[in-house]
C-alpha cells in the first residue's frame, strides 16, 4: 500500500492535478482497495467536523493582515528604514532584503507574500546600484521563506491542525530558529561579499538622523508583532482572536499611511478569499485522507516496515529529512505538508521525538523546498517580480543565488538535531 500510494501521489502531482482533488482521489482509492468497510459513508460528517473549527478562522485573518500591509506601502517604508541601519555591512542592501523579509514574516505568515513584497521593493535598487543579480535575488527568495517559520505562520497553523498540536506552542518554537536563520543568512552574505566584494554593491552609511527617523517606520510592525504573539503567549487571546486584533491594527496602520483606499481593501479581500479557499479545500481533503489511511492500517504497515529495517531513532529521523529534501524538489510546499504529515508525524512521534520540535523541523525542510528547483515557488515569485519591472536576467540566476542559502538551511537542520532546545526552549517557559 505504501508504494502504491506514493506512486499515485507523484503521478497526480506530475499531471498538475489540483492538490485538493489529488488528496480526495487518493482517499477514495484507499477506501476502495484497502479498507474492509465503506468509509465513504462517513465523508459528510468528517468534512463537516474537520472544517468546523474556530482555529481555522485564523488563516483568513492572517492572510488579510499581510495583504493590507503589502498594499498600503508599509513594507516599502520598512525596507527604507532597515536600509539606513544595515547597508553599511559587506553586501549592502542584501542585508536590508533579509531583515525586511524577517520583519514582514512576523506579520504576514506567508512566504510567497514576503518574497513578492521584498522583491518588488528591492529589485529596482539592485539595478540602479549595480548589485550582482544572482546573490541579490537569491537572498530575497531565501529571506522570503522565513514567512512560514517566524510566527504568525499559516503553515504552522496547518501543522497544528493536522496533528492536534498547540498552535501557541508552535509559534513560540518557531521564533528562535527563525531569527537565528535570518542571522545566519546575513552572516553568509557578509562572508561571501567580503571574499568577493563584486557580489555586493556599494555600502551606504546613512546619518544617525536618518536612522533614527527610520525607526518610526519600524515601530508599527514591531507593535503589531508583539500584540499578536504577546496576547497569545500571555493567554489573553486565542490565535484566532489575536489574528482578528492584528487585522484591526493593520487596518489602522494602513489608514495612518493613507493606504486604506477602496481599491486596496477590495484587492486585499479578493486575495484573501482566493488563498483561503485554496487552503480550506486542501485541508478538508487531507483530513479525509488521514481518516482513510488510519482506518486502512497504514500506520501499522509503516511501523512494521521501520521495525524490519531496524533503524534507530536518529537514523529514522535522518531518513525522514532526506525524504523531505527529495520530495521538496518536486512537490509544492503546502501540498508536501498535507500529503505527508498524516503518514510521517505518527512515526516520528512514535520513536520519541517531540511533536512541537518536529513541527519546526518540518517547516525548515519545507522552507528549503521553496528555494530548490525545479518547483521552488519563491524562485518563480522573485523572478516574476523582476520581470514585472523589466529587469534583465533569467530564472537560473535566482536559482544559483539561492543555493548557498539552501545550504544554510541544511546546517540549521543539523543544529536542530544536535540542539533540540533551540525550538523547545521558549515553549518550555510557558
Amino acid at each position: 500500500m505504501i508504494v502504491n500510494l506514493t506512486l499515485a501521489l507523484l503521478a497526480f502531482l506530475m499531471l498538475a492535478a489540483p492538490v485538493g482533488l489529488t488528496l480526495f482521489l487518493l482517499a477514495f482509492g484507499v477506501d476502495t482497495f484497502y479498507s474492509a468497510f465503506p468509509l465513504i459513508r462517513g465523508l459528510g460528517q468528517l468534512l463537516w467536523s474537520s472544517s468546523d473549527s474556530s482555529l481555522l478562522i485564523a488563516i483568513p485573518f492572517f492572510v488579510l493582515l499581510g495583504e493590507l500591509l503589502v498594499r498600503s506601502g508599509v513594507a516599502e517604508r520598512t525596507y527604507r528604514a532597515l536600509d539606513a541601519w544595515l547597508s553599511w555591512l559587506p553586501g549592502g542592501l542584501i542585508h536590508a532584503n533579509i531583515a525586511t523579509a524577517t520583519f514582514f514574516s512576523a506579520t504576514s505568515g506567508s512566504s510567497v507574500a514576503t518574497a513578492a513584497t521584498v522583491a518588488t521593493v528591492a529589485t529596482p535598487q539592485a539595478q540602479r546600484l549595480g548589485y550582482d543579480p544572482r546573490l541579490f535575488t537569491g537572498a530575497i527568495a531565501a529571506g522570503g521563506t522565513l514567512g512560514i517559520m517566524i510566527p504568525p505562520s499559516i503553515n504552522l497553523i496547518v501543522y497544528g491542525f493536522l496533528t492536534q498540536t498547540s498552535i501557541p506552542q508552535l509559534f513560540l518554537a518557531g521564533l528562535v530558529p527563525g531569527v537565528l536563520m535570518a542571522l545566519m543568512f546575513m552572516a553568509l552574505t557578509g562572508v561571501l561579499c567580503t571574499i568577493r566584494p563584486a557580489l555586493g554593491g556599494p555600502s551606504n552609511r546613512a546619518t544617525w538622523g536618518a536612522r533614527l527617523r527610520g525607526l518610526a517606520d519600524l515601530v508599527p510592525i514591531v507593535f503589531l508583532f508583539l500584540t499578536i504573539i504577546g496576547s497569545i503567549y500571555l493567554g489573553w487571546a486565542t490565535p484566532t482572536e489575536a489574528a482578528a486584533v492584528g487585522v484591526a491594527i493593520a487596518a489602522v496602520i494602513a489608514a495612518a499611511h493613507r493606504g486604506l483606499t477602496r481599491d486596496n481593501v477590495a484587492a486585499a479581500l479578493l486575495g484573501t478569499v482566493k488563498v483561503t479557499g485554496m487552503i480550506a479545500f486542501i485541508l478538508v481533503a487531507a483530513s479525509y485522507l488521514n481518516f482513510t489511511l488510519g482506518a486502512a492500517g497504514l500506520g501499522r504497515d509503516l511501523q512494521a516496515l521501520l521495525d524490519g529495517l531496524a533503524l534507530g531513532p536518529l537514523q529514522t529521523m535522518l531518513a525522514v529529512i532526506a525524504l523531505y529534501i527529495v520530495l521538496g524538489f518536486f512537490i509544492e510546499t503546502l501540498s508536501l505538508m498535507v500529503a505527508t504529515i498524516p503518514i510521517v508525524a505518527p512515526v516520528v512521534t512514535g520513536i520519541g521525538y517531540d511533536p512541537i520540535w518536529f513541527g519546526v523541523m518540518l517547516i525548515l525542510l519545507v522552507e528549503m523546498a521553496l528555494i530548490t528547483p525545479p518547483v521552488g515557488l519563491n524562485l518563480f515569485v522573485v523572478q516574476g517580480a523582476r520581470r514585472a519591472i523589466g529587469a534583465p536576467g533569467g530564472l537560473v540566476q535566482v536559482m544559483v543565488g539561492a543555493a548557498p542559502y539552501a545550504l544554510v538551511m541544511l546546517a540549521m537542520a543539523g543544529l536542530l538535531l544536535a540542539f533540540p532546545q533551540l525550538a523547545l526552549w521558549l515553549p518550555s517557559l510557558g
